[in-house]
């Protein structure tokens, strides 16, 4: 079943490779576009919206380019925790760099072009469209540039449109990475004006960096009652378990979205209007390349841009529509996102992933990681090794049970081979006869899964919390330089046709996961196979380590060093298990010769 699951993962990971490059490479520019019709009023919206959007025709604005030919203005503000910086084009949130947070490099990039360190983490990086940029039809948007000026305690951006239309946005920092927002349109006229639909830009979800190939990026939202839905990136590529075709957009809510997110692995763009937005609209797009990649065939880095939908309606004379939106832009970070989790209608574990089936072991495992740091200060390496140490102790009295059970299985298993021989011909008696002996000697077949099974949610929790925890980002640990990476030592050019683990620039040398490795062959030559066995299934079971490693050689050096001590851990318990005397049951048989009634020898004798 593992070789079954883990070879589907393979077939699939490439055709998402394959659909991405395709995708790639005819989709040089986002070419998104916003396509709605202008309602008579906002009340025709509710249960029309679908047909609206099927309907509408007319003029409409790409959502990636604002012209250039007009000189761009910059407002940067800053506080103890982040540097906002604010542009004229779309008058929007640009830039989010955290101060908090380094910019981390991985060997793979740091000998080229200049590669450094010295920048820190950023928010919708190569985006081409601000936070708060309102798009729609053409004549909502006009030219996109806006007047900037900076306040008392933020930046004002302003457009005057020639219907008398007026667009006017504030911007207020707070603290925890909030932003306070408006966003008003005004009717300067004494004439009634019809408003178009509008999008107002949540965020860009970007790559971090070139190692990051995007996978963990998502579009989510929420109604605020219930858990919010997360859309990623492969949901835009179609394939998968459901064959569906690619996406150029994905829409959701009916008037009910309460909050909407662009997020990456680490970091997220949320926005929290005041009001329930109308829907919540995501869109593929294809970013600049980023500057430290060299080889010709690399795909260009794909973001997920999500927009707020509000419906068309009527400006009366003199009159306006404010909208406030709280927009959080920083880490996800579960102390820092539970501190504001009022704001987000106690969704924090949304943000950060833990609403999967597997959310339960990983919530507890990222607090109990936190707390060992808190308690011992020792760095994310050490309290992974001392988590995972605790983890195995805990599962020691079952782990020593169902050892000593198949050591009782083994044992027995002369005798199990006396009885197939003697009852092939009754099927049903020799089912009842080898009950029987199972249950003389304390012997259940089922111990030696229950271990595995109930190892799993905590092998998933872990998995899903080391690609979560923004705590183990830029952590060190001997070697590797960033526990949330591979730990890539260097790269052996030349090497880039090799399935699932080679790069367009080669073949990064990670050493931790050829341990981790080196470390699970081991453990499956000491464990002894399960009598009956098949021997071509032994002999998989045997080299299935090696379809690990090439699962999680460029995952996270993080859980390479967590595989690693638990094997170990495992290889240990194996042999003190091994040398221990069991406590329960009576001396097993020797052999079939203890029992000559069940003998093929004797059955011919008589």
């Amino acid at each position: 079943m593992c070789a079954l699951l883990l070879g589907w993962w393979f077939v699939e990971q490439n055709k998402v490779a394959q659909q991405q490059a395709r995708y790639a490479a005819t989709n040089q520019l986002a070419k998104a576009t916003a396509v709605h019709g202008v309602l008579t009023n906002a009340a025709d919206v509710a249960g029309q919206l679908d047909e609206a959007l099927a309907r509408a025709s007319g003029r409409y604005v790409e959502s990636g380019i604002f012209p250039t030919n007009l000189p761009e203005q910059t407002i940067m503000l800053a506080n103890a925790k982040a540097r906002y910086t604010f542009t004229s084009r779309g008058g929007g949130l640009k830039l989010v760099e955290l101060l908090d947070y380094p910019q981390t490099i991985s060997a793979r990039w740091q000998k080229k072009d200049g590669a450094d360190t010295n920048g820190v983490a950023s928010l919708n990086t190569l985006a081409l469209v601000p936070s708060l940029a309102v798009l729609g039809d053409a004549s909502l948007v006009g030219d996109g540039n806006f007047a900037l000026r900076k306040t008392a305690d933020g930046v004002r951006a302003e457009k005057v449109f020639t219907n008398g239309l007026r667009l006017v946005k504030e911007f207020h920092l707070g603290s925890n990475y909030l932003i306070h927002a408006s966003v008003r349109l005004e009717n300067t006229t004494d004439k009634s004006l019809a408003l178009p639909a509008q999008e107002i830009v949540v965020g860009t979800a970007t790559p971090m960096d070139a190692d990051d190939n995007g996978q963990a990026e998502g579009a989510m939202w929420s109604d605020g009652t219930s858990s919010a839905k997360d859309q990623p990136l492969t949901a835009f590529s179609g394939g998968g378990c459901s064959r569906s075709a690619p996406k150029t957009e994905i829409i959701a809510g009916a008037n009910n979205v309460a909050w909407a997110a662009a997020h990456n692995q680490f970091f997220a763009v949320l926005a929290m209007p005041k009001e329930h937005a109308q829907q919540m609209i995501a869109r593929p797009v294809t970013l600049p390349q980023f500057a430290n990649v060299t080889a010709t065939n690399s795909p260009l880095p794909r973001g997920i841009q999500t927009t707020l939908f509000y419906p068309a309606g009527m400006l009366t004379a003199n009159s306006a529509i404010e909208r406030t939106i709280v927009l959080f832009a920083g880490p996800k970070e579960y102390r820092t996102l539970a501190d504001i989790g009022a704001q987000f209608q106690n969704r924090a574990d949304d943000v950060m992933g833990f609403g999967s089936i597997y959310g339960f072991c990983a919530k507890p495992l990222l607090l109990a990681m936190n707390w060992l740091h808190d308690v011992t200060r020792l760095g994310y390496g050490l309290v992974i090794v001392l988590l995972t140490i605790l983890l195995r102790a805990i599962f020691w009295p079952l782990t020593a049970a169902s050892t000593r059970s198949m050591k009782r299985m083994q044992a027995l298993a002369p005798e199990m081979a006396a009885l197939k021989e003697k009852y092939k011909d009754d099927q049903q008696k020799y089912t009842q006869k080898q009950m029987e002996l199972w249950k003389k000697h304390k012997v259940n077949p089922m111990s030696g899964c229950l271990p595995m099974l109930v190892q799993m949610p905590v092998f998933f929790g872990f998995f899903t919390m080391i690609r979560s925890a923004i705590e183990l980002r830029g952590a060190h640990f001997l070697w590797a330089a960033d526990l949330s990476k591979p730990d890539t030592l260097f790269m052996i050019p030349g090497l880039s046709f090799i399935p699932f683990i080679s790069t367009p620039e080669g073949l990064p040398f990670n050493l931790l996961p050829l341990l981790m490795g080196g470390a699970m062959l081991w453990q499956s030559h000491l464990t002894p196979p399960s009598p009956g066995m098949d021997p071509s299934q032994q002999k998989l079971m045997r080299y299935m380590p090696l379809m690990f490693l090439a699962f999680l050689y460029n995952y996270s050096a993080g859980m390479a060093l967590y595989m690693i001590v638990s094997t170990m851990a495992s290889v240990l318990q194996t042999k003190l298990t091994k040398n221990l005397k069991d406590p329960a049951g009576p001396a097993l048989p020797a052999g079939p010769a203890t029992n000559p009634a069940l003998t093929p020898a004797s059955k011919s004798k008589k």
